[in-house]
């Protein structure tokens, strides 16, 4: 008898026949996609380099592939979890007479045009390919917030929506393998410097002898203009971007003021160090200029 299992992703459902998908990489992603299929019902094979990891999947209920030749051998559909797309060439190649017939939906992070070399190379070897972007808070991908990007041919990605839905939320961008990463990496280049920053905060709190807990509720409210200053700033990046001289020339004195207020607590400065050099380079762009050089002009290289 078959089982079904209907998924709902805000417009869409999915219904999705009992079915069996392979991971191949066990990090904390990849243990968290298998514990999600798992719990949906779903047969899942797992390979990791280091076994410890595959035998603790094992003992959730996952069946353990001795080798990547039997993980692929195991399902049509293979998820990768890996560090970037080098790992996926080290531990595909050896394997590569299995891939033929297989889809392997990689949602490792790289760069877009490594994204796009991995389709190509996983085509090659007669295999489909769909690339995604995990957008998670940390690993744990049932968190309201997290969801995924994926790209690759529609009729790719529509065939086995159903089978990865358990993942979380999905998010298609179009058929450009690339575009998850353009995406996925964007959204990272505002966390990166978020994570040090808000770290760099709470370390200047300390310093200083407060508790940083009296001081988070006054982050947190803070935090809900965020979505102001997107709306703003992109509304301003359509138009050129933002700015002139006199605002590198405030935001230059304000990066300094942070610097001082760091340094003499004792907390490293470096990230405001960096902001206030972007700064200083708009002042000098806007010396004898004719308009105003906006950053978001500075940053795009000057397109």
């Amino acid at each position: 008898m078959r089982r079904h299992f209907r998924f709902r992703d805000n417009t869409k459902d999915f219904t999705m026949s009992q079915q069996s998908v392979s991971v191949i990489g066990l990090g904390p992603m990849g243990q968290a996609m298998v514990k999600q299929f798992l719990a949906a019902g779903l047969e899942v094979t797992v390979w990791n380099r280091s076994p410890d990891k595959a035998d603790a999947m094992a003992e959730s209920g996952a069946t353990r592939a001795a080798t990547v030749a039997e993980a692929l051998d195991a399902n049509e559909v293979i998820v990768v979890s890996l560090t970037h797309y080098d790992a996926m060439y080290e531990v595909l190649t050896p394997a590569t007479g299995h891939l033929a017939g297989k889809v392997i939906v990689n949602l490792s992070s790289d760069s877009p045009e490594r994204a796009r070399a991995g389709g190509a190379w996983i085509r090659s070897h007669g295999a489909e390919f769909l690339s995604g972007g995990f957008m998670s808070a940390g690993d744990n991908i049932t968190h309201p917030a997290s969801y995924i990007f994926f790209s690759g041919p529609r009729e790719v990605f529509d065939a086995h929506a159903g089978l990865l839905r358990p993942l979380s939320p999905q998010e298609y961008l179009g058929a450009d393998d690339g575009v998850a990463q353009v995406f996925y990496q964007a959204l990272l280049v505002i966390f990166h410097p978020w994570t040090l920053g808000f770290t760099q905060a709470l370390a200047v709190i300390e310093n200083s002898g407060h508790e940083i807990d009296q001081f988070l509720p006054y982050a947190e409210r803070s935090s809900a203009a965020f979505p102001y200053f997107m709306t703003e700033y992109a509304t301003a990046a359509k138009a050129g971007g933002w700015g002139d001289a006199a605002s590198w020339v405030m935001m230059d004195a304000g990066a300094q003021h942070i610097i001082d207020a760091s340094t003499e607590s004792g907390v490293d400065a470096t990230l405001s160090r960096a902001a206030q050099s972007l700064w200083r380079k708009a002042i000098a762009a806007n010396r004898g200029a004719d308009r105003p050089v906006t950053m978001y002009e500075l940053l795009r290289g000057g397109r």
